[in-house]
Order: C-alpha cells, then sequence, then structure tokens
C-alpha cells in the first residue's frame, strides 16, 4: 500500500534536501582534490605503493554502493521501520561520516611502516563505507519526497545548490588551514583541516534529516518483501530501459568531466602557453549552473526534464565538436577557446545537476513493471555507474597522455603531441557527451504515455 501525503514540497523540504550534499561534499570534495597529497607528501607514501592502494579502494567502491542499496532495500522489506526507509540511515551514518573522516586524516601519523599503511587503508575503508551509507539513503530520498516530475526537477535543483556549497567552503578552505599550520608536509594541518569541515559537514547532515520528510510511504506486501533479492538489480537491466540509459549516461558524462578536469591544464600551458587563463575557463561555467539550478524546474515543467537534458546535451557536443574542427583548420584564439569550451561544459553538466529526478522517474517505473520498489539499489547501482565513469576517466586521462608522447621535461612539446592534447581535451569530451544524449535518445523510453500509466498505477496503488 503507498500513502502520498496531500501537502506539497515546502521551502523546509528544499532547504532540508540541499543540505545532504551540502554535507556530503564537505568531506567527500577534500578526498579528490586532497587526499594524494596527504598521502605522499604529509604520510611519506610512495606513489607506486598508492596507486595499488587506490586500485583496491576503487574495487571496494564497486561493490559499496549496489551492496548498500540492496541492504536498505532488503531491511525495509522486512522490517517495515515506522521511521521510514531512508531517514533512519541518514541518522545512523551521519555521525560515522565525520569520526571516520577524522581518523583517516589524523590517525595514521602516529604510526610508521606497515601499521602506517595498514591504518591508512583501513580507515579509508570504513569512511567510505559510511559516506556510502549516508549518501545511498540521501539520493534515494529524493524518489520519496517528490511525486512529479515539477518535484523531483525542483529537488535536483536543490541538491545542486547543496552540491555547488558543500564543494566550495572545504576547497578553499583546506588548503588555507594547511598552509596555516606548516604547509603540506606538516600531518597537523591536515588533521585540523579535516576536523572543521567535518563537523561543519555533520551540521549539514543532521540539518538534512530533520528538515526532509518521507512523503511518498510505500508498504511492501510481505509475500513480495520476501521475493526482494540482491540480485534483482541484474533483472532491472534487461527490463528497465530508463534506469539502463541513465547507467549509460553516467558512465559517459563521469568519463568525460574526468577526462576534461585532469588535462584542462595542460591544453592552456602546453597548446596555448598560458596556464593562467585556465580558471577564467572554468569560472566561465559558473552563470550555466547557476541558470539550471534556478530555472531548471520551470523549464521542466514545460519542456520535460529529460528533454531538458536532452537539449543541453546535444548543444554541449555540438560546441565541442565544433570547437575541435577549428583547432584542426585553424591556430584558434585561446578567447574563442574558453568560450566555446565553457558553453559546451556549461550546457552538458546541466545532465549532472539535474539527473536525480530522472532516477526517481526510472524507480517509478521499475516498480510498476516488477511489483517491487526498490530505490536503494538502483540509485547505488546508478552511482556504480558514475565511479567506474570517474575511475575510467581519470585513470585513462593520465595513461593517453603518456601514448601521446608528453614529456614534462620539454619546454615545447611536439606537433604530435600538441594535436593529442587537443584530441583529448576537446574531441573526446565532444563524443562522450554524444554518448549520454544518445543514451537518453535512443534507450530512454518514458513517453507521455507511459508516464500515464505509470500516474495510473500510483493512483491505483493509493486507492487500496
Amino acid at each position: 500500500m503507498s500513502k502520498t501525503k496531500s501537502t506539497g514540497l515546502t521551502m523546509k523540504h528544499k532547504v532540508g534536501y540541499a543540505l545532504g550534499d551540502a554535507g556530503g561534499c564537505m568531506t567527500f570534495a577534500i578526498m579528490g582534490s586532497t587526499f594524494t597529497m596527504y598521502c605522499t607528501d604529509a604520510l611519506g607514501l610512495d606513489t607506486g605503493l598508492l596507486a595499488i592502494l587506490f586500485a583496491i579502494w576503487n574495487v571496494w567502491d564497486f561493490i559499496n554502493d549496489p551492496l548498500m542499496g540492496a541492504l536498505m532495500d532488503k531491511s525495509f522489506a522486512k522490517n517495515h521501520n515506522k521511521k521510514g526507509k531512508f531517514r533512519p540511515w541518514l541518522l545512523r551514518s551521519a555521525p560515522m561520516v565525520s569520526v571516520g573522516f577524522i581518523a583517516l586524516w589524523s590517525v595514521p601519523q602516529f604510526f610508521d611502516g606497515v601499521a602506517l599503511i595498514a591504518m591508512l587503508f583501513v580507515l579509508k575503508i570504513l569512511y567510505e563505507g559510511s559516506y556510502t551509507m549516508f549518501n545511498i539513503p540521501m539520493g534515494s530520498l529524493l524518489s520519496a519526497m517528490a511525486d512529479n516530475d515539477q518535484e523531483r526537477a525542483t529537488l535536483s535543483s536543490a541538491r545542486g545548490i547543496g552540491s555547488t556549497i558543500g564543494n566550495m567552503i572545504p576547497v578553499i578552505a583546506m588548503p588555507m588551514i594547511i598552509t596555516a599550520l606548516g604547509g603540506k608536509t606538516n600531518p597537523t594541518g591536515y588533521a585540523i583541516g579535516s576536523v572543521v569541515c567535518a563537523t561543519i559537514g555533520l551540521v549539514f547532515m543532521l540539518g538534512h534529516y530533520a528538515f526532509t520528510e518521507e512523503r511518498n510511504i510505500v508498504d511492501t506486501p510481505q509475500e513480495v518483501a520476501d521475493n526482494i533479492k540482491v540480485t534483482d538489480i541484474l533483472n532491472v537491466f534487461r527490463v528497465n530501459r530508463p534506469f539502463l540509459a541513465l547507467c549509460v549516461h553516467g558512465l559517459c558524462i563521469c568519463t568525460m568531466q574526468y577526462v576534461a578536469s585532469t588535462l584542462s591544464n595542460y591544453m592552456f600551458s602546453e597548446v596555448f602557453g598560458n596556464l593562467e587563463l585556465a580558471s577564467l575557463g572554468s569560472a566561465l561555467t559558473m552563470p550555466f549552473m547557476f541558470v539550471t539550478l534556478f530555472v531548471g524546474p520551470f523549464l521542466a515543467k514545460k519542456f520535460g526534464l529529460e528533454r531538458f537534458i536532452r537539449w543541453g546535451l546535444l548543444g554541449g557536443s555540438v560546441c565541442f565538436l565544433t570547437l575541435f574542427a577549428l583547432h584542426a583548420t585553424m591556430d584558434v584564439n585561446i578567447y574563442l577557446h574558453i568560450a566555446l569550451n565553457a558553453t559546451g561544459m556549461g550546457l552538458a553538466s546541466m545532465s549532472i545537476y539535474m539527473q536525480w529526478g530522472l532516477v526517481g522517474e526510472a524507480i517509478d517505473y521499475n516498480e510498476m513493471i516488477t511489483g517491487k520498489r526498490t530505490e536503494g539499489s538502483i540509485y547505488g547501482t546508478f552511482n556504480l555507474s558514475r565511479r567506474v565513469g570517474q575511475t575510467i576517466g581519470n585513470s585513462s586521462a593520465v595513461l593517453l597522455l603518456g601514448l601521446i608522447g608528453y614529456n614534462a621535461d620539454l619546454t615545447v612539446q611536439s606537433d604530435t603531441t600538441i594535436f593529442g592534447i587537443k584530441v583529448l581535451c576537446v574531441l573526446i569530451p565532444g563524443i562522450f557527451i554524444l554518448g549520454s544524449w544518445a543514451a537518453f535518445k535512443f534507450l530512454w523510453n518514458m513517453s507521455p504515455e507511459m508516464r500515464a500509466k505509470i500516474a495510473e498505477f500510483k493512483a491505483a496503488k493509493k486507492a487500496q
């Protein structure tokens, strides 16, 4: 049986949902920007050993997300927690995220040799597990709060705003704290910075728990609950085309994003000889982000969320492919490159900010065709596709940079290397963005008729 509360989304709900990603990103953003430097410069780890550790940690991440989602689905199907399906997990995991993060950035410095490596290895496993325990219900909560396309777009927009705040604060604060407390080789700066960021993050995460509400309450019949299995996600890939489209999109867009972010500085330093202007290129994508976050819900209501995302992807791909054609035939002015690159990245990034609403739609579709509502498994597996894309993008970017002959000791790179950098920084992103567009164009099958069927199905469940 399903019950939907009559009142719509309130400002409290929107702020609460935004606080979720704000809180999570307060720690997760530093893992991407500073953790490698912490390991090599403050703890003194060899880069070869660190590469091996990262490979093992990545495998854990791949297993972690869908496993946690399936656990939440199975747990609720069996126990029917009266406090909700997802919010109890938020309250359990938020303190674990903060404590685990602080321990990861402070405890290893008190050990040496094998003991240091073992402590670092275990603490990162524990932090990542805690973060997943918070992130999966936080993301899955959207489908339990929103009841239509506009509400999904509104919460996606709120999450984007929270993510921006949560990424901005630690990325600015952590380097300042490290510098003020002895520089990058002093572990004390990292430890104090972790306490500051984790504490702010904990306040945000607890606010997320306090201000959100599971408006769509689904009571799973016992016979259905007994039939929910961890392996159900394999059948979802076979029968749920919207979910498959989202996973292909997640893989493509994150590969593009991480190739572009990893190699962007090489484009400016080696092709244009002006690394300082790289920051201008990044800054120009910001207007697209704010426009998307604030007007996205209105455009989604008028045109549909999927069409809004698809048009942005197609426009972004056209910008990058046009820019590569110019690079292949002429010397492109650096400001023309910045303008087209920023426009293409901004348009493509609309899908990253607004994709969460489509996950909710895929969950509704899956419930209709399988009779099982498994938000955790679906969101966790979608998150896995994004992690795979991030790993491929980051690793392949470094590998391909070597294959095109880049040599850090050369003042001027060869013509072949320069052209290879253009291919990696401009053509490859255009192709992967086009892959995301194709996923929605050819795999996504949520027509108006299909949405009407889902609405009838949900209405029938509410009436039971």
